[in-house]
């Protein structure tokens, strides 16, 4: 009895491990990739990020706050602590429930059923209470001490810790619940087929909503604003307020205006939980004998093809499989759903706030619209550049090692060939069906041109060192150094985005500033080509495999 506890104790640890470097897709890496490194980046950058926000109350010292600005500071850390618990499980959508590879190579071996299941639950909650530890770790001491209740005393304000960890604690849960509730009846309910076609679609839907309720959730932290009428309606659709009260009620500090939300907490925490033990366990006792029995993919109806043809040269073949590989893969459409979902939530809150607005310059085109011009343009060739250093099957990259050909430099020119089709044309047209509606044609005609100058530009720097084939090479975690281009671009990018715009706007009023903004950009681009022309026609060939730069380590023997 003693000898078959260990052993499942064994596989239970074994298991745990595997599934939790499974959130994150091990057949993307390099060789020489760890995906310990690129979790530690995201721990680096929720810890900083926790920080900075617990500085002020370390260099200014806790005190006490009014009512509101109280209640703004518990809802801003319950608020952003929830969204990334859940943003965490939606991003690992796919290593929630087993595939197909789980069930072949566990099943013939001797691991129970319950024994994965245990495994797999642990490994996917771990991922989210990480998360919230590193985000929490500097602000979730420092800043309980000022949401201690009004005359508490010393032991009212140690009662804040435990308050403050055990709603974010339960916060995070009930969003995790509802995701993998969501998703396992969604599992159960449809036929697998179906499932698997929606999945990738549901999985976005999800990522968008999260970051549109953060960022547009209106502010409704007073007594007033919580117990006016016409705003319960739409706080019966906000978690965030309801663990609001929860955590008032759990730190001895319930007014009365949070009592109906502390007890929507506790009914929404248990129908989410319920919903989702129900959810995994038909998923993993139901679910098992069909993901082994039916097939995932199965033959669409349609025999005509509906893809452009787009030649047999070079740059449509490269356009061509890019296109397919966005339109297929799960993975490289929900990191195009985040950059879009970003962008739409950004330019929705810039046209909400007072210093932006609709405010028309003399052009007749609003400011708000040339920063939304502007977002679309840099996200649509961010995004591409990032999905594009990820592959589609590493396993298949030994058919572009022997297909190669041909220069490095043809292929970069298919490349920036096929991102200006996939990334900067449909920005164009859209906006040209946005702006030609009610907009002056000769300024909406050198706006576009602006951007499309701009976009090719872009598309230059991004191809500064990608000497391969997009979706092809391996992934190797750490280069990119995402905890410094996180701060750069949270700092510096926002703001420049509304620089431009205003000045743009300045520009688009008069034909001569707008001609050199135009050839000022076609300049800076034609320069970054020719660079990277340069750079491409001294290499052997494309770069397949990242691998890290040799080093030499001295063992200091002498």
């Amino acid at each position: 009895m003693h000898k078959a506890w260990d052993t499942q104790k064994q596989h239970f640890r074994v298991l745990y491990d595997v599934f939790l470097m499974r959130v994150i897709d091990l057949e993307l890496l390099s060789p020489n990739g760890d995906p310990t490194r690129l979790m530690g980046q995201f721990a680096t950058i929720f810890t900083s990020i926790s920080f900075l926000f617990a500085l002020p109350i370390i260099l200014l010292g806790g005190g006490r706050m009014p009512m509101t600005a109280r209640w703004t500071a518990e809802h801003f850390f319950l608020e952003t602590t929830m969204t990334i618990a859940g943003l965490i499980t939606v991003l690992s959508w796919d290593s929630a429930f087993p595939d197909r590879r789980d069930v072949l190579v566990l099943a013939p071996l001797p691991v129970r059923t319950s024994t994965l299941f245990l495994a797999k639950i642990s490994a996917m909650f771990a991922a989210p209470f990480l998360a919230i530890l590193a985000f929490n770790i500097f602000s979730g001491v420092a800043w309980p001490l000022t949401f201690s209740s009004e005359h508490s005393g010393f032991f009212g304000a140690l009662r804040a810790w435990p308050a403050y960890w055990i709603t974010i604690m339960l916060g995070g849960a009930f969003l995790v619940f509802t995701v993998l509730g969501i998703q396992g009846f969604a599992a159960n309910l449809l036929p697998r087929q179906l499932f698997l076609r929606l999945s990738a679609w549901l999985q976005a839907i999800s990522l968008c909503l999260l970051l549109s309720v953060y960022f547009l959730e209106p502010s409704l932290e007073s007594p007033a604003a919580l117990t006016a009428q016409e705003n319960q309606r739409l706080l019966a659709w906000l978690p965030s307020y309801w663990f609001l009260g929860l955590f008032q009620q759990l730190n001895g500090s319930m007014h009365p205006a949070l009592a109906p939300l502390a007890k929507r907490a506790w009914i929404g925490l248990a129908v989410s939980g319920f919903a989702a033990c129900v959810a995994l366990l038909l998923a993993y006792f139901r679910m098992l004998p069909k993901i082994i029995e039916q097939p995932d993919i199965l033959p669409g109806r349609s025999k005509r093809p509906w893809f452009p043809n787009l030649g047999r040269s070079l740059n449509g073949a490269i356009t061509l499989f890019s296109l397919r590989t966005l339109l297929r893969s799960r993975q490289h459409r929900t990191i195009l759903s985040f950059y879009a979902g970003f962008g739409f939530v950004i330019v929705l809150g810039y046209v909400k706030v007072p210093f932006v607005g609709w405010m028309p310059s003399k052009t007749g085109i609003s400011i708000a619209f040339l920063l939304a011009s502007l977002l679309m343009a840099i996200l649509a060739v961010l995004a591409l550049r990032i999905v594009a250093s990820i592959p589609i099957s590493l396993r298949a990259n030994w058919i572009f090692r022997v297909t190669e050909v041909r220069p490095a430099r043809l292929y970069q020119n298919a490349v920036r060939y096929s991102w200006v089709v996939l990334g900067v044309a449909p920005v164009l047209l859209i906006l040209a069906g946005g702006f030609l509606a009610g907009y002056p044609r000769m300024q909406v005609l050198g706006h576009l041109a602006t951007m499309l100058c701009l976009g090719i530009l872009l598309i230059e720097i991004c191809l500064y060192g990608f000497q391969k084939v997009p979706f092809t090479c391996s992934y190797l975690p750490g280069k990119a150094n995402l905890h410094f281009a996180f701060w750069a671009c949270l700092m510096v990018f926002l703001r420049l985005l509304q620089e431009g715009a205003e000045f743009e706007g300045h520009v688009l009023e008069d034909a001569v500033r707008c001609c050199i903004l135009i050839c000022t950009l076609m300049a800076g681009a034609a320069g970054m080509r020719w660079f990277n022309q340069t750079r491409t026609g001294s290499t052997e060939g494309l770069l397949l495999e990242e691998e890290d730069e040799a080093v030499l380590v001295s063992l200091n023997l002498n």
